[in-house]
């Protein structure tokens, strides 16, 4: 019961952030200004890494949209779309749908092109959604599960999946 009311919360807390405009849905719209926004914080328009980033969001955007059979999704499509497509399938749901996304963040964040994230990059990240260093710091730590110094995309997937079941306190995709 605990991990079902955390993971309904995380999502109406991502339902609120994508709502960017405020006007109660979220549309394609919110997930470009998202995708922008982080592309900008992180210093990289004008780059393939980027166009494939706000590629992955509105893919995003578009299987939940289609879950919901809606192009403008309100508080409870989203959630329904949601558990729907991502949180019911588990690992599956989360490789689907949520890991596009962490793939093009880390071809942003990955300076050195190693296809994983180090922990000044992690910084370069929690900068970019708005959290400080020093969670960053933690928050690497916390994720880092095969103690490499690195983080790989399995290992952020399955952070943002653990999030959002409650597993874990580490908004790895913003507040």
């Amino acid at each position: 019961m605990v991990m079902a009311t955390t993971q309904s919360n995380r999502l109406e807390e991502r339902f609120r952030l994508w709502d960017r405009n405020g006007n109660g849905v979220i549309e394609r719209s919110d997930f470009e200004r998202e995708a922008d926004d982080i592309i900008a914080r992180l210093g990289a328009q004008g780059t393939p890494q980027a166009d494939k980033l706000r590629e992955t969001y509105l893919g995003m955007f578009d299987k939940l949209s289609e879950a919901a059979g809606s192009a403008r999704m309100t508080r409870g499509e989203f959630l329904s779309a949601a558990e729907q497509e991502i949180i019911s399938k588990g690992d599956a749901g989360f490789s689907a749908v949520v890991r596009p996304t962490i793939e093009a963040i880390v071809g942003i964040l990955d300076r050195d092109g190693d296809g994983e994230v180090s922990p000044p990059e992690m910084h370069g990240w929690f900068a970019a959604i708005g959290l400080d260093g020093q969670v960053a710091d933690q928050a690497f730590r916390q994720l880092d599960t095969d103690n490499s110094g690195r983080l790989t995309v399995d290992e952020l997937v399955d952070a943002v999946r653990d999030y959002h079941l409650g597993r874990n306190d580490i908004p790895l995709l913003g507040r």
